[in-house]
């Protein structure tokens, strides 16, 4: 029970720190990846608080695996899926404005263009996984 209501307490924090950085609002993430245009790069801030942050957990993730055996070693290969995943990814994203976490913290705030890239998004899932 206590995991249940950790997981639930940080992904609750996630989505307001979501919510509060701007990143489930489209315009604002289209405004950052515009970089021709009206660039706006108050998102790079918040990019870079989130990987300093997942590099820490990851950092004692590992640290965990290790001391329990665990092997976490990342792929080092470059393949066909990883290419295809990561162009979809991006194309998603830059005519959504809105990636995985956002979708689900803006699907969550009934912004109903959001629950419409949630439900697409779990369908490539779905395709991705036959293959």
């Amino acid at each position: 029970m206590r995991s249940i209501l950790s997981s639930l307490a940080a992904g609750l924090l996630f989505g307001a720190g979501l919510i509060v950085s701007g990143m489930v609002n489209p315009v604002k993430v289209l405004g950052f990846l515009d970089l021709t245009g009206a660039w706006d790069p108050s998102l790079a801030l918040v990019m870079a608080g989130a990987i300093a942050l997942s590099w820490i957990g990851v950092q004692l993730a590992g640290r965990r695996a290790r001391a329990c055996g665990l092997d976490d070693s990342p792929k080092r290969r470059i393949d066909r899926p990883l290419i295809v995943g990561s162009v979809l990814f991006g194309l998603g994203w830059g005519l959504t404005g809105l990636c995985p976490g956002p979708v689900v913290a803006a699907t969550g705030s009934l912004y109903w263009p959001a629950a419409v890239v949630l439900v697409a998004m779990l369908v490539g899932l779905r395709l991705g996984r036959t293959q």
